[in-house]
């Protein structure tokens, strides 16, 4: 399927690895031109270069902390005007709430609701001055499905979600679209290293603890970063500009709701 994004172009923040990469991954195959973040060079070098390899589009990698103004400056300074902008950040820690200070949910809220916010305050009126431009921003199954152990992340991505829901619908009709997507368990780093010492307890290694953890969910596994990447470049089709606001789950049927 031609999804009509050619030669356009994308800022694509925590893209060396997960779910980052895959949606950076899955655009460049779509002939899209990349400027892919995260912290850690050395990783987002590899990726780079392996989109490139894959894909012969061009592929920039700004290593800084996407959280701050200055890390957001340096992937701005690359692509000032982007088509199409992919919000991404590692989610705080699971714990309980009661050990979690100020700074705890300071950090959380800006890494997973401000930042985003000003990404897209930085890009949107460019967007809607070219009556182009699709925004993605990669939340959790959490916003519909609350998960105790991830309540700092509950919070700040459903005020992220809250914020888009208004601002998604006042920019749509200059053919800009805001939406989620939501993630469930997808086979990534940060899901196996989730889950190490519950695997460890289990006398099982990591892998096949995972296989069996999932086997009873609706679609019997955790989900392929692959197929999270592709679905979410069909948010940023050309024919997608009819899609306002909305948030896709991918969890393999875990949440179970008849209206979504």
């Amino acid at each position: 399927m031609d999804l009509g994004i050619k030669d356009k172009k994308a800022i694509v923040c925590a893209a060396s690895k997960g779910l980052g990469r895959a949606f950076a991954m899955a655009l460049a195959k779509n002939g899209v031109d990349l400027v892919i973040n995260s912290r850690t060079a050395s990783e987002l070098e590899a990726t780079a270069a392996e989109i490139r390899a894959a894909t012969g589009r061009s592929v920039t990698a700004i290593a800084c902390d996407i959280t701050t103004p200055e890390g957001r400056a340096k992937v701005l300074a690359a692509c000032p005007n982007p088509d199409i902008l992919v919000n991404n950040a590692g989610g705080p820690p699971r714990g309980d709430f009661r050990d979690w200070n100020e700074a705890d949910w300071a950090k959380a809220v800006n890494g997973n609701m401000i930042t985003p916010i000003m990404l897209i305050k930085s890009v949107v009126v460019g967007m809607i001055a070219r009556m182009c431009g699709r925004i993605v921003n990669i939340t959790s199954g959490s916003v519909k499905s609350a998960i105790p152990e991830l309540g700092m992340s509950n919070g700040a991505r459903a005020g992220l979600t809250g914020f888009v829901g208004g601002l998604a619908r006042q920019v749509a009709r200059h053919n800009v679209t805001i939406n989620g997507h939501l993630t469930g368990p997808f086979l990534t780093d940060r899901l196996r290293s989730g889950r190490v010492e519950a695997a460890k307890k289990a006398g099982l290694p990591i892998d096949e603890f995972l296989t069996q953890a999932f086997k009873n969910s609706p679609a019997g596994r955790p989900g392929d970063p692959l197929e999270f990447g592709e679905a979410c470049a069909f948010l940023c089709a050309a024919s997608s500009g009819f899609i306002v606001g909305q948030n896709l789950l991918l969890d393999g049927g875990a949440f179970n709701s008849t209206m979504g």
